[in-house]
């Protein structure tokens, strides 16, 4: 038995060996980690439990029967993360580059399911050069198996891809199918192309960092959530969003503990001015609101009118939704209404109350906006609020005109509650338009034109331009002093909390997309 067992100890070593020390020494001279050193600083200390690191591929063409490849060029198993139970795989890109072959894909589709079945969160440490090539077809068919899987799984557990290193042509859409993407900046790429790729048919030259790398796709394309300059910090930011996230859709969030600060509370009739053309920074008010002043931002540097993240209320978590008057006047652009609409969704897909900061002026004007289809990508936000079915609470902290007002989480789209602030104006457009349209006849016919149009506007704002009118007719619940909110929140989630709807029965909607 002991030659056996010493057996054993020799194949385990091979496969903990990866591509070998030659290889080991080329990943940390381009400054990034190994998939084992990954999960040791990802996991709770002696956590993890490795599953399948025996299996191989069964290719023999292009000389592949004489080539070795450990574990398959993946390690996948379980851990825990501050205790509680995850599942993930870490591509080795010592091994083949951690290119996915037929073998590779099976490990990481068995090691979803079990998560699926579980009830765990799966987390996904990408850094892969692509298909395995020697594998043709097999290599392809590997990731149909795992995008069947992104796609059956989303909304039954928690999703989240870390991508460590390149990630190319078919491996990006994995990531793009789950709920949260992060990336390290300058280490990490992620294409569907590449630049030699890109420059042979197009003739456009770029590096793999301007067409693919961190900041393009937290800036620009979307793609991704959360950037940070090292592995550690993104492994630190993963564990933290873990906090505000259950372990699947049947259970809640992990409740935190709360410390109340009744001097930031105080601050908040400063924080908005009244005055409707004045910026002001919406995450001063967020903070002085939440449980401790903490908001993890999502999606920070991707159209940044508007704000979504999550935050816990009374040791509770929410996702917080608001408009960002600092930029664009928070108005309501296509890759806005994209964010808003899929952070929404998320939240819905897992018992995650909505709590909505209304200060906008309304959806973007511009030629170009609508031929790229803002009514389209407008709708989306419309769905979203309509189909969510968990505790939906808006707060009306300004402006709140027009279709856009309709759309944030507006009474008639199905808004549990609405407050609103004393300087909340509610209305179908903002007083210098309104005015101008109702009083153009009068304007125009007097003699001091300019005189006439500010008293109209006057006028307009005194009998529309507040919070009263739409209280009124039972759009807003309750006009509230600013520093009472937190405690109307706190109030309204514990009435709340049992909610249960039921919707019409069919298959899904069509959301347009």
């Amino acid at each position: 038995m002991q030659k056996k067992i010493d057996e054993l100890d020799r194949r385990r070593a091979e496969i903990v060996a990866g591509g070998g020390e030659k290889r080991i020494a080329a990943q940390h001279k381009r400054g990034k980690r190994t998939a084992r050193e990954r999960i040791e600083m990802l996991l709770d200390e002696g956590s993890f439990v490795e599953l399948n690191p025996f299996v191989q591929h069964r290719m023999t063409a292009f000389g592949m029967d004489n080539e070795s490849a450990p574990g398959e060029g993946v390690v996948t198993g379980s851990g825990k993360i501050d205790g509680r139970l995850v599942y993930l795989f870490a591509q080795d890109f010592t091994v083949f580059g951690g290119a996915l072959g037929e073998m590779h894909a099976m490990k990481i589709a068995r090691i979803m399911d079990l998560a699926a079945q579980n009830g765990a969160p799966i987390i996904g440490l990408n850094d892969s050069g692509g298909a395995r090539i020697q594998e043709g077809v097999l290599s392809l068919d590997g990731y149909g198996h795992v995008f069947r899987r992104n796609v059956l799984y989303s909304g039954v557990v928690p999703q989240i891809s870390v991508i460590l290193g390149p990630c190319a042509g078919g491996a990006v859409y994995s990531p793009a199918l789950t709920d949260f993407v992060f990336m390290v900046e300058q280490k990490s790429q992620m294409f569907i192309t590449g630049p030699k790729v890109i420059e042979t048919v197009t003739k456009e030259k770029i590096t793999a960092e301007e067409l693919g790398g961190a900041n393009i796709h937290a800036s620009l394309s979307g793609n991704v959530h959360f950037t940070s300059p090292s592995e550690t910090e993104v492994f630190e930011n993963v564990s933290r969003l873990l906090k505000y996230l259950p372990q699947n859709n049947t259970e809640l969030p992990p409740e935190q503990m709360v410390t109340e600060q009744d001097d930031w509370i105080e601050d908040l009739i400063n924080v908005v001015p009244t005055e409707g053309m004045k910026a002001y920074d919406v995450k001063k008010v967020i903070e002085r609101i939440f449980d401790n002043g903490d908001f993890l931002e999502v999606h920070q540097k991707f159209a940044r009118n508007l704000v979504v993240g999550f935050a816990h209320l009374n040791g509770k978590s929410v996702g917080v939704v608001a408009n960002q008057p600092k930029f664009m006047a928070g108005g309501l652009d296509i890759d806005a209404s994209d964010k808003l609409s899929r952070f929404v969704r998320f939240c819905d897909c897992f018992q995650i109350p909505l709590i909505t900061f209304v200060d906008v002026t309304g959806f973007f004007p511009g030629v170009s906006q609508e031929h790229r289809g803002i009514i389209r990508h407008g709708a989306k936000i419309l769905y979203a609020y309509t189909e969510a079915t968990v505790p939906k609470i808006t707060v009306i902290l300004r402006k709140a005109y027009g279709g856009a007002y309709v759309a944030l989480n507006s009474k008639s789209i199905g808004a549990d509650i609405v407050y609103a602030w004393p300087s909340a104006e509610v209305a179908v457009m903002g007083p210098e338009g309104a005015a101008n349209i109702i009083f153009q006849r009068e304007i125009d016919q007097s003699n001091t034109p300019e005189e006439m149009r500010k008293a109209k506007i006057s006028e307009y704002k005194d009998q529309f331009a507040n919070p009263y009118v739409a209280a009124a007719y039972g759009m807003v619940d309750d006009v509230i002093d600013p520093r009472e909110t937190r405690l109307k929140l706190k109030q309204s989630l514990e009435m709340l909390e049992h909610k249960q709807v039921d919707m019409p029965r069919k298959k899904h909607g069509n959301i347009p997309l």
